[in-house]
């Protein structure tokens, strides 16, 4: 008599082949995490960059592979396509997480200016994009400049002001409280551009706090600059909308849209300086941009 065996039991069936995870594949996943990690790289620059998005693009398991690498690193990926390449952010607890403290302590260890510095932040992203429309656009582009950012943050503080007496609220400097309150109390007090010697611009000016946020956007790849005009003339790129987007639900950047200081038009330009502006203390020819 010969006995029956049920090998499918006895034995599990092999994965197949192909779904086996290589070291090249691992690899592959990591060079294209490394790529991400480098936001001035253009996709359409690199052929291998270019080629490794076409392969997370067509390839799910690939995909899934290299976004367990980002999520390892404790990066966020916020899109991975040819227009942003793998865009990424880092979260709170990653190694390559940027914090606003070690940001504003490069340059000045004043508390009140850290303040500053995310306000300037704040600003730029409410600026570059002051409608939802623009930001759900893929091909929209934002255009800012120093003294333009530094004009709409006064302008801010003037309604910031009005709304506080409106209320009943003091109004004087606090430049020990926290949140945007503050934050405005200490700019409307701040010289927009100082005075040195040799005519440079103070990195402690509120036009040397932007400028210094607006060249840290540009190395971290979210801004390009177009000129010198203005204190520097800037335009958007599409990490920077993926950035925006991701931070545009925070009560900081609801409250200073809400202010009205960037009116919603109709139409072709967005941003359009405040009515009654004579008496601000305003930077020269600050150029307020508009937007296509």
């Amino acid at each position: 008599m010969t006995e029956h065996v049920d090998w499918s039991e006895s034995e599990p069936a092999a994965a197949p082949a192909s779904s086996a995870v290589t070291p090249a594949d691992a690899a592959d996943a990591a060079r294209l995490v490394a790529f991400g990690l480098q936001p001035r790289l253009q996709p359409a620059r690199d052929q291998e960059y270019a080629e490794l998005l076409r392969r997370h693009r067509e390839d799910p398991a690939f995909a899934r592979l290299a976004d367990a690498v980002a999520a390892g690193l404790g990066l966020v990926v916020l899109e991975v396509s040819p227009r942003a390449g793998m865009a990424v952010t880092a979260a709170e607890d990653s190694v390559f997480a940027v914090r606003m403290g070690d940001y504003a302590r490069r340059t000045s260890a004043d508390a009140g200016d850290r303040f500053l510095h995310g306000l300037a932040h704040l600003a730029v992203a409410a600026m570059a994009f002051p409608r939802p429309e623009d930001l759900a656009d893929d091909g929209y582009i934002g255009r800012v400049t120093v003294n333009g950012v530094d004009s709409f943050v006064r302008q801010a503080c003037r309604r910031l002001e009005e709304r506080a007496e409106e209320q009943g609220e003091n109004t004087d400097p606090a430049t020990d409280a926290p949140g945007l309150e503050a934050a405005w109390r200490i700019w409307a007090r701040r010289s927009a551009t100082g005075a040195t010697k040799d005519a440079r611009r103070p990195a402690a000016s509120t036009t040397g706090i932007v400028a210094k946020a607006m060249a840290f956007l540009t190395d971290s790849g979210f801004l390009q600059r177009t000129g010198d005009e203005h204190g520097g003339t800037y335009r958007t790129t599409a990490r920077y909308q993926l950035q925006v987007r991701d931070m545009a639900a925070g009560a900081a950047m609801a409250e200073l849209l809400e202010l009205g200081v960037v009116p919603v038009t109709d139409g072709t330009p967005t941003l359009l300086p405040a009515e009654d502006t004579d008496d601000l203390e305003l930077v020269a020819e600050a150029g307020l941009p508009f937007h296509s």
